[in-house]
């Protein structure tokens, strides 16, 4: 079995939790629009584009849109999720996460980002932890959504290293199944029943280490 030589981790949800601020801004835009939008319906745009989340919504709500007025309203959804972001500092990050990251750098391990977020390099910088990453992969660079595992080999490509040498780390259910299409470990974090396909699934870094995880996928 290939040792494993590095980590991507997706953003929202799992390093950073963007993801109610993503919520409040698509459910401003749903009411705007008169369609019900609940954390339920949520789940199903996490790791998912802007677009392909609003082509949900609106498939919820029976409506169509044309191309003027879909680019608008990602672009007015976009702008409200800013202004929610635009006081983040490191009280963002998740229990557990710069501790991880940290170990994980220190022990010689690659660590890359994989995520559709358009803002991701302007987030990590707001929380103070873009220093820790190798690559960073997203929404910029792909032009394929995941569950298409276009962002993380792109990673892969990045930190040099074979899918099968690295570990992605994912809050949704179409990341997992991008990481498995990538041939790549997967660990899932959050509840089991939405990471279906997961090596492991974990509820957050708190209680484990760098060192444990790799223990437990290459036993």
């Amino acid at each position: 079995m290939a040792t494993i030589q590095g980590f991507i981790f997706d953003l929202d949800g799992v390093l950073v939790d963007t993801a109610r601020y993503h919520f409040q801004a698509w459910q401003r835009l749903a009411k705007q629009l008169g369609i019900h939008f609940t954390e339920k319906e949520n789940e199903q745009l996490k790791g998912i584009s802007r677009k392909e989340s609003l082509q949900k919504i609106l498939e919820w709500g029976n409506q169509t849109a044309s191309d003027a007025e879909m680019e608008l309203w990602m672009r007015q959804k976009n702008d409200w999720y800013l202004e929610l972001i635009n006081n983040m500092d490191s009280d963002e990050v998740l229990p557990g996460v710069a501790g991880f990251l940290e170990n994980a750098r220190n022990s010689g391990l690659k660590i890359a980002l994989g995520s559709a977020s358009r803002n991701a390099r302007a987030i990590l910088q707001k929380v103070q932890l873009e220093h820790y990453f190798h690559a960073i992969i997203d929404g910029n660079k792909t032009s394929r959504s995941k569950p298409d595992p276009q962002v993380f080999l792109m990673a892969a490509e990045e930190l040099g290293e074979d899918p099968g040498q690295l570990v992605v780390f994912e809050d949704a259910q179409a990341g997992i199944e991008a990481a498995v299409a990538g041939g790549f470990h997967s660990v899932g974090i959050g509840e089991e029943e939405n990471l279906k396909g997961a090596d492991i699934v974990l509820p957050g870094f708190q209680d484990t280490s760098p060192a444990q995880l790799i223990n437990q996928l290459n036993p």
